[in-house]
């Protein structure tokens, strides 16, 4: 378990810190990223872009704090509160915070594959967006779910 906290600390402080190479370097060369927002990131080298080039390019002062971790037969989960500061035209320097729960996959020390789940429409309600783009959102995020 102290593993696990450990890479929970170091996977958030890289988050906090935009620091891209320090996030990929936690995955598995061919490790997946699968984030609400953004979509589906595999290797290295792309969840570093992810990182720096979506995350950090949409958004500042990123804190993201993991709660209650548990960890068996390499999967482990933890249930999070996460909050930036909007850089996006028309909604600069807005907050955004949000809770959600993470889960782990990993091969030996490294994590195989990230996969989240919270819900995108508070975020995009914080951030003021029309309902006709929150519904856009959702649709898509139902679409992926049922494979349409």
């Amino acid at each position: 378990m102290d593993d696990f906290n450990s890479i929970l600390n170091q996977f958030t402080r890289a988050v906090e810190e935009g620091d891209g190479a320090a996030l990929g370097s936690l995955f598995t060369p061919d490790g997946i990223y699968e984030d609400c927002f953004y979509g589906t990131f595999t290797g290295r080298s792309e969840i570093r872009s992810m990182l720096e080039d979506h995350f950090w390019k949409h958004a500042s002062n990123f804190r993201w704090q993991m709660f209650d971790p548990v960890m068996a037969n390499g999967i482990g989960y933890a249930r999070y509160r996460f909050s930036y500061v909007s850089k996006l035209d028309g909604v600069e320097g807005r907050s955004v915070l949000f809770e959600g729960m993470s889960q782990f996959s990993f091969e030996g020390s490294l994590i195989a594959r990230y996969r989240e789940v919270f819900n995108t429409g508070m975020a995009l309600i914080q951030l003021g967006f029309p309902a006709s783009r929150i519904h856009r959102h959702l649709e898509k995020q139902v679409e992926r779910l049922l494979g349409t």
